[in-house]
């Protein structure tokens, strides 16, 4: 019966049926290929999300041995406290905060091996940034140490007061370090300069250690 049907149809009409059916397996053919990209443009997507969201690394507080003993240190850099500083207090500002950087406060602060976290902390600077503290003592690098392990500002008295190596238990080490002969400014006297140069240093509290 269907073939009487189709043999009665018009010639027009038999070549459109085989033509109406190629286009649409073409029309099918297109969408399944264009539905593969799609998903794999959104696994895309979300691996790139993922990796922008990885954490940033902050300020990490550790240790170095020294010939006076165990040390503070970031990134293996000496750091220093500074006798006329108060507790949480910085009094150094101006030439002495370029002589004796303050170690800024990047991201989290957290403690490094042989460290005590609860002595790690922060005060805010006159100029809006954050300096790390360890058992109240602002913390500080020297400019005359030129790499890491070297200890050339130990037992300075630049700007009217001493600076000191930071023992981890939170105490100034007032011994020689025999690092400090390795750098070219010796124990720290180049950059010193009077206690009346930074105005800041008249008003500090001294005497904290």
């Amino acid at each position: 019966m269907a073939s009487s049907l189709l043999t009665r149809m018009p010639m027009p009409v038999k070549l459109g049926v085989p033509v109406a059916a190629a286009l649409l397996a073409a029309a099918c053919s297109s969408t399944s290929s264009t539905s593969a990209p799609a998903a794999g443009s959104a696994a895309s997507g979300s691996s790139s999300s993922s990796a922008s969201g990885a954490s940033t690394t902050g300020t990490v507080v550790g240790t170095t041995a020294g010939s006076a003993g165990a040390f503070l240190t970031v990134s293996g850099k000496s750091v220093y406290l500074w006798a006329k500083d108060g507790k949480n207090m910085s009094a150094c500002s101006g030439a002495c905060a370029g002589a004796w950087p303050p170690v800024s406060a990047s991201g989290t602060v957290t403690a490094g091996s042989g460290v005590t976290a609860s002595d790690l902390g922060t005060i805010t600077r006159s100029d809006g940034t954050k300096q790390v503290t360890y058992d109240g003592h602002p913390l500080y690098y020297f400019s005359g140490d030129s790499a890491a392990g070297q200890t050339n500002g130990q037992g300075s008295d630049g700007f009217g007061a001493k600076w000191w190596l930071v023992a981890p238990t939170g105490t100034q080490i007032t011994g020689a370090d025999t690092a400090s002969s390795s750098g070219s400014s010796g124990s720290g006297g180049a950059p010193a300069a009077p206690a009346s140069t930074p105005a800041s240093s008249s008003s500090a509290a001294g005497g904290w250690s």
